[in-house]
């Protein structure tokens, strides 16, 4: 398994014009992702920082995520700043005893 971590500075807007666009539909395209497992949805108010965590399947799939359509446009987007993306495999075992939402044995039988 492997994480996306993928971290942005958003405009400076006020926050409910920033919160109007986090609608359903918006969330909704990444249940598609190939590989996806979850994504964790990520705000730092104070900061003006936003991005995500996302749980993949494989390798293959987070740096296809990574170097796909979705996180280009995120890249181009006029709206957000200093994008970072970065792709770090999973240690379990650590995970295991650190409690991580994964059910690891479920994962790795499908």
């Amino acid at each position: 398994m492997h994480i996306v971590q993928i971290n942005y500075r958003r405009p400076d807007m006020p926050k409910a014009e920033w919160e109007a666009r986090y609608t359903d539909e918006r969330a909704r395209p990444f249940l598609e992702v190939p590989g996806l497992l979850w994504k964790i949805w990520l705000d730092g108010d104070a900061e003006r920082l936003a991005g995500g965590i996302y749980l993949f399947a494989d390798r293959a799939s987070a740096e296809a995520y990574a170097s796909g359509p979705i996180v280009a446009r995120m890249r181009n987007n006029p709206d957000l700043s200093e994008v970072s993306v970065r792709v770090f495999a999973v240690r379990r075992r650590m995970s295991e005893i650190t409690r991580a939402p994964i059910d690891f044995d479920r994962l790795a039988a499908e």
